[in-house]
């Protein structure tokens, strides 16, 4: 199992990302509208499959079978849940054959946040 220098899989909307862990160096990026045609389909469960599938791809080239994962989600004052790409995106990567080491949440959470959207009465519908 060679985890190469702590090779790390940040899956973000439906971009995946493999760098080294400390983040200053990018082995390879995939976006969802990279892999499919039509503009509706960029933000979707399988466009986000299709990008991992490239970094897997990848990864076998390099000869890297095995990966730590950080799933990261808008955050602040934006959602702080993944979105239905990010798990897509971890089954494809591990159909690929790719050893999955730590699955880590980077979501940024506000210890005291900037003001919502929505005004002071809130969204009314």
């Amino acid at each position: 199992m060679k985890f190469g220098g702590e090779n790390c899989c940040v899956i973000w909307f439906n971009e995946a990302n493999l760098g080294d862990s400390s983040g200053r160096e990018t082995i390879t990026r995939v976006t969802g509208g990279m892999k499919v045609k039509a503009d509706r389909d960029e933000s979707s469960p399988y466009a986000a499959m299709l990008a991992a599938q490239d970094v897997a791809a990848r990864c076998k080239e390099l000869g890297i079978n095995a990966l730590h994962i950080k799933i990261r989600a808008t955050g602040g004052n934006g959602t702080k849940t993944p979105g239905p790409g990010a798990q897509s995106a971890l089954r494809a990567l591990a159909r690929a054959g790719m050893k999955i080491g730590r699955i880590e949440d980077v979501t940024p959470t506000p210890s005291d946040s900037t003001r919502r959207k929505g005004g002071r009465r809130g969204r009314r519908l």
